[in-house]
């Protein structure tokens, strides 16, 4: 029975506080938030934790989902992404340093990334980024390898490590010009 009805019933369900209903929505959807969780993340601690948000949310205000504003599954790989963020915001500001932006400067042959891009949007934002180059800017800002120790980790040439860096940051100025000129969204939280 439950697996014939609609998200809408579902969520009508889950407003009446009907957990069962909520443990459908889980069964349906709970592999793929946590795999666009961990996409994002890269953890699967933390996209277990992130998963586990995302269906609170949805179980404290399931009329936040309004439809035919969005596709349900895009409704909620964009709170899941937003959970994600959140989740990613809060382990930077405990533990890990901003991004070295100097660094960057001197990778990057053309122009410069802008002053406020810290460690977490900076994750976040190489989500988009093609897998080689993403691991590159991983291995250099996030732990802190050299170009020639990312080479002989990858077992590829020098230039190889610098032309996926450079490529990499390139894509990410680009991709942070298009994040500052997204309005701001207030539905995520």
């Amino acid at each position: 029975m439950g697996a014939n009805l609609s998200e809408i019933e579902i969520l009508e369900r889950i407003a009446q506080a009907d957990e069962t209903a909520l443990l459908m929505l889980i069964d349906r959807y709970g592999d793929l938030v946590f795999s666009f969780a961990m996409r994002v993340v890269q953890h699967s601690g933390l996209a277990e934790e992130i998963s586990q948000d995302v269906f609170v949310k949805i179980w404290q205000k399931p009329g936040a989902y309004i439809p035919g504003a969005a596709k349900f599954s895009s409704w909620l790989l964009t709170m899941t992404r937003y959970t994600a963020i959140d989740h990613l915001r809060r382990e930077v500001r405990q533990s890990a340093p901003t991004f070295p932006l100097e660094e960057a400067v001197h990778l990057s042959d053309e122009g410069h990334l802008p002053d406020a891009l810290d460690a977490d949007m900076m994750r976040m934002l190489m989500v988009d980024l093609p897998p080689e180059q993403a691991h590159a800017i991983e291995l250099a800002f996030f732990q802190g390898l050299s170009r020639e120790e990312m080479a002989a980790r990858l077992q590829i040439p020098v230039g190889t490590v610098k032309t996926r860096l450079r490529l990499g940051l390139k894509k990410l100025r680009v991709l942070w010009d298009e994040k500052m000129r997204e309005p701001i969204e207030d539905e995520h939280k």
